[in-house]
């Protein structure tokens, strides 16, 4: 017969067999990005962060910070390289401003549309870039990009049909800022949460921007015309600050490296359905939404690729790439 002692222990067993596991204490890490909660980089940072917790069996728990929160980019990649913030998704222009490699994405008219641009970010020269991210403390994780660049102008275009004159909005990497320069126009550098004050209250006339942003900000109800011009890649950087990287496990590093993979993927391949959604919306709304091709930029076009093909000389390597896509 079974003793009360033998009884109670197997009783015991069976609890402790049922019995939940001691929590995992989960480490916290945070995302930062300039882009207000509608663009669709913070909806991915947040999409991110549920596959990483979820995944990660809530060990790893991802705050996404949107806005502008921890600063400008400037102060976000100083914030990585001193292991500070541990994530962010970032326009080129930091990058651009510390090796102009970055910067050769930004060249004008090197691809048609969003589909090409999404294919060239795909490709050997621009994955290739992402190991120099390296030298500037951080590990490049992969590329997403925003719509086209377009142009919008609170006044109309000159008899000239040029942007000629204009205060134009830009972000401040070097590429840009001559770009805007050959054009005739003065560009200006403003941060993302300021843009909108500033054009309303006119204190700039002019900027370069994609659909998505354009209606969901209303530039459009201040604007003579939407010149939708898609002159422009504008790339996104998906990094992990390298400090914060040498503190992961292997397997953390890489769960962290095949989501971001795959959340950047997404992006890339959602931006062409973007681009043409906000299209559409615009026209319905009423917006002055017109095509415009490189006239609008007088000669800078040709002149720019003339100055950056010797300065960066991996322009070379992508315009090939980009031929072989149209």
């Amino acid at each position: 017969m079974t003793s009360f002692k033998s009884l109670l222990g197997a009783v015991a067993l069976s609890l402790g067999a049922l019995a939940p596991e001691a929590p995992v204490h989960a480490q916290e890490l945070r995302i930062g990005l300039i882009t207000p909660p509608a663009h669709q980089w913070t909806k991915s940072a947040a999409h991110l962060a549920e596959r990483l917790a979820e995944e990660s069996g809530e060990r790893l728990v991802l705050t996404v910070f949107s806005s502008g929160q921890l600063g400008n980019e400037a102060q976000l990649l100083q914030q990585l390289q001193a292991g500070a913030l541990d994530m962010a998704f970032m326009t080129v222009g930091e990058f651009a401003n510390r090796d102009a490699e970055f910067g050769a994405l930004t060249a004008p008219y090197l691809v048609e549309s969003a589909e090409q641009a999404a294919q060239l970010l795909e490709g050997p020269t621009a994955t290739g870039l992402l190991d120099k991210a390296l030298d500037l403390g951080v590990v490049g994780l992969g590329w997403g990009m925003a719509g086209m660049r377009i142009v919008l102008v609170s006044k109309p275009l000159g008899e000239d049909g040029t942007v000629a004159g204009r205060k134009m909005r830009t972000v401040p990497l070097a590429q840009e800022l001559d770009f805007w320069s050959r054009a005739g126009a003065a560009p200006t550098p403003l941060p993302l949460p300021d843009l909108f004050d500033a054009y309303a209250n006119g204190q700039i006339d002019g900027m370069q921007i994609d659909l998505e942003g354009t209606f969901n900000t209303r530039f459009h109800d201040y604007s003579a015309a939407v010149l939708d011009s898609e002159h422009m890649i504008f790339p996104m950087i998906a990094v992990v600050s390298a400090r914060k990287w040498q503190t992961l496990t292997e397997e953390d590093r890489a769960l962290i490296a095949r989501l971001v993979a795959e959340e950047t993927a997404a992006i890339r391949a959602a931006y062409p359905g973007i681009d043409a959604d906000y299209r559409a919306r615009l026209a319905e709304d009423g917006a002055p939404l017109v095509k415009a091709g490189p006239e609008i930029f007088g000669n800078a076009v040709e002149t720019w690729y003339e100055e950056w093909r010797g300065r960066t000389p991996i322009l070379t390597a992508l315009e090939a790439e980009a031929a072989t896509l149209r």
